[in-house]
C-alpha cells in the first residue's frame, strides 16, 4: 500500500493544526468546539500531534510561520535554506530547530501579471521655418 494514501499532504497536517491552534486558545477548545477540535486531532498523525501537545502544554503555539523564507516568527531565529525547500516541496514536515514548533510558509499571493505600460505617443514639435531662426 503506497503511504501517501494513508497520510495527509504535509500541507495539510500543518493546515489542520492551525486550525486546532485557533480554536484552542489557552490550550483548551472554547465552549461548544470541543467536538470539532476532536475532529481535527483525529486527522493528525499520533507523533505529530503528541509533540503539538508537548507545546501546548508549554504555553507556546505549536505551529510558526516561516518570515521572508528566512526566520522563524516565534523564535526569530534563522532556518535553514533546506527546511524551507523542503517545506517548499511539500515533503516533509519542518521542525524550528531552536524553538521546537512546527513551521508553515505562507500562500503564495498571486503576483499579477505584468503587463506592458503603453508609452504615450510622442508629438513631434511644432519647427519654426529657418526663415524665422536666422532673421535676427
Amino acid at each position: 500500500m503506497d503511504e501517501l494514501s494513508i497520510h495527509p499532504p504535509m500541507n495539510e497536517i500543518i493546515k489542520i493544526l492551525l486550525q486546532l491552534q485557533t480554536l484552542e486558545i489557552n490550550g483548551h477548545a472554547a465552549p461548544g468546539q470541543e467536538k470539532l477540535a476532536a475532529e481535527l486531532r483525529a486527522k493528525v498523525p499520533p507523533p505529530v500531534l503528541a509533540h503539538y501537545d508537548r507545546l501546548v502544554a508549554r504555553g507556546k503555539k505549536g505551529v510558526a510561520l516561516i518570515r521572508n523564507e528566512s526566520s522563524c516568527s516565534a523564535c526569530h531565529i534563522s532556518v535553514p535554506r533546506n527546511v524551507v525547500l523542503t517545506l517548499m516541496h511539500n515533503a516533509d514536515v519542518q521542525l524550528c530547530e531552536s524553538c521546537g514548533r512546527y513551521l508553515y510558509l505562507p500562500e503564495p499571493t498571486p503576483t499579477p501579471t505584468p503587463t506592458e505600460p503603453v508609452a504615450p505617443k510622442k508629438t513631434p514639435k511644432a519647427r519654426k521655418p529657418k526663415a524665422e531662426l536666422q532673421t535676427v
